[in-house]
């Protein structure tokens, strides 16, 4: 990220999920409308975390499970024909929270070439309710 993700004097705690697989309807042609392939998703999310004591309670904070399990039910939802789309989708939910300055969404596929690890696109948003 351009933007520093975790800064004490910015208030700014860095939130991560790393290496998230799923199985999705992804993809152009027929056959990767026909069965699910899987996607790789690493999220780094800049929060603001601001002056008040957490309490050492849940709510207090941007909570990584509740954010895995949107973007589970992002790709659970219907097909997507790009990775792009899907990491757009993907940025709006996490921005959706105000506390939540920036978000680098990276979306992989991992079985398209035999000959690569995978292929896919890293996005950066920015929250403009800023």
């Amino acid at each position: 990220m351009n933007e520093i993700i975790a800064d004490a004097g910015q208030g700014l705690r860095h939130v991560f999920i790393r290496d998230l697989v799923l199985n999705g309807f992804i993809g152009v042609y027929r056959h990767e409308k026909e069965a699910r392939q899987r996607v790789r998703i690493n999220l780094d999310l800049a929060v603001f975390e601001g002056a008040a004591d957490l309490a050492d309670s849940l709510r207090n904070v941007v909570c990584y499970e509740t954010i895995a399990n949107s973007v589970r039910a992002i790709v659970a939802s219907r097909h997507v024909n790009l990775v792009e789309t899907l990491a757009e989708r993907i940025a709006a939910m996490c921005l959706e929270d105000s506390r939540v300055r920036s978000v680098r969404v990276r979306v992989e596929k991992l079985d398209v070439f035999p000959d690569a690890a995978s292929v896919g696109v890293e996005i950066e948003r920015h929250n403009r309710h800023i």
